[in-house]
């Protein structure tokens, strides 16, 4: 089979990648390519295909199964995108009881106290980059106060943060995994020494099994990692998506503001329109499987496109459309299967939250530069931009 290189669209297929993967997907749900990185992969473009992808045990997120070792877990320790069933079982079974429904909801009005605040700061200005002073803060902020983190730290988490998911250059990534390692075992052990607090990190340390498991250092070190990566980079993003959606589709807001009930719709659909995980992490073949008439060979890395998948219009009707009164069940952006994203109902929370009250200060809300201007985030693992100037 020849190899697609997607990096020939270069900024392009940054901007916008749709389009190329619907030549994809028309040609076949399953395709080896290059990346822009230079990478080649099984790239699933289907979204039948990627549901299967994602919940197929043959397909492994341990990179052992290629004899590798990826950097994160080198340094930080396992967690739970790079583990399989019974270390994932085990592992998301400890963590799991503090993501409840329940325990997510009881964060509703520290959420929205913290919104507000934001907001107050903002208008002034009467302009402002929204990631800067609303997206990022947000969900940043709320994860640092479940994990315990001291506020004077947060804007060293940031510059971490974005090192790993869009490093700035050579040796950037592995700079801010050791950082982050180092900062991560001085706090975990802080934690152990203080004895029992309400916060998230210092339960985990505490957290038993009902047979005594507990975590190790290295196993705290990446569930804590992983939370404030994903916890807040992919929360960042789907904020500033959702009022460039909205923005960029008057109609789609007129419908909101004349129907506030329309939250979820605009937050769900959202997520399936241009969800902030382009790509799933990766997957790698533990033995030769067909997926969607392809052979994959044995000990290949796989990857599957949630963004592709959710605009597959096998799956959901004129799919490049953005429609805030779309019935989006069944969308990939938090993925399927046993990795399903631990962290969506308090994504959803920070989203709604933000979003309606951002809206409700703002009525005149408007983007305060032209999309040619906007940069958009490099790889195929995060999607958004790194700016949003808005005015009101």
């Amino acid at each position: 089979m020849s190899v697609i290189d997607l990096g020939e669209h270069g900024a392009d297929f940054t901007a916008n990648p749709y389009p190329y993967y619907a030549k994809l997907r028309a040609a076949g749900p399953v395709h080896r390519v290059r990346l822009p990185d230079g990478a080649e992969v099984w790239l699933v473009v289907g979204h039948e295909e990627a549901r299967a992808a994602l919940n197929d045990p043959r397909l492994s997120k341990s990179p052992s199964v290629l004899g590798l070792t990826m950097l994160d877990e080198e340094v930080i320790g396992p967690n739970l995108l790079v583990v399989d069933p019974p270390d994932h079982t085990r592992l998301r079974k400890l963590v799991a009881g503090e993501f409840t429904g329940r325990r997510v909801e009881a964060l509703r009005p520290r959420v929205q106290r913290l919104t507000d605040e934001l907001l107050d700061a903002m208008a002034p200005a009467g302009r402002a980059d929204l990631v800067d002073a609303l997206a990022f803060p947000l969900p940043i902020i709320v994860i640092c106060e479940l994990l315990g983190i001291p506020p004077e730290d947060r804007d060293t988490f940031r510059r971490w943060s974005n090192e790993v998911v869009t490093p700035s250059g050579a040796g950037a990534e592995a700079e801010a995994v050791h950082g982050l390692a180092s900062y991560l075992d001085e706090l975990i052990e802080a934690k152990r020494a203080s004895g029992p607090a309400d916060d998230l990190l210092s339960a985990l340390v505490a957290a038993r099994a009902e047979d005594g498991d507990r975590l190790t250092l290295p196993e705290l070190r990446g569930l804590a990692y992983l939370l404030l990566i994903a916890g807040h980079e992919t929360t960042v993003n789907l904020i500033a998506t959702a009022v460039r959606a909205l923005l960029t589709h008057p109609e789609q807001l007129a419908a909101f503001r004349a129907e506030p009930a329309l939250l979820d719709g605009v937050v769900e659909e959202t997520l399936r329109w241009d969800g902030p995980v382009e790509t799933a992490t990766y997957r790698f073949s533990r033995e030769a499987l067909t997926l969607g008439g392809t052979e994959i060979p044995a000990y290949e890395p796989v990857l599957v496109s949630l963004a592709s998948g959710d605009r597959d219009p096998e799956r959901f009707a004129d799919p490049d459309r953005f429609d805030v009164r779309r019935d989006p069940r069944g969308h990939l952006a938090f993925g399927h299967g046993i990795h399903y994203c631990l962290g969506a109902p308090l994504a959803r929370l920070e989203a709604g939250i933000a979003l309606r009250s951002l809206l409700d200060r703002f009525p005149r809300l408007a983007l305060d530069a032209e999309p040619g201007e906007w940069e958009w985030l490099p790889g195929v693992l995060i999607r958004g931009v790194r700016r949003l100037p808005v005015r009101w």
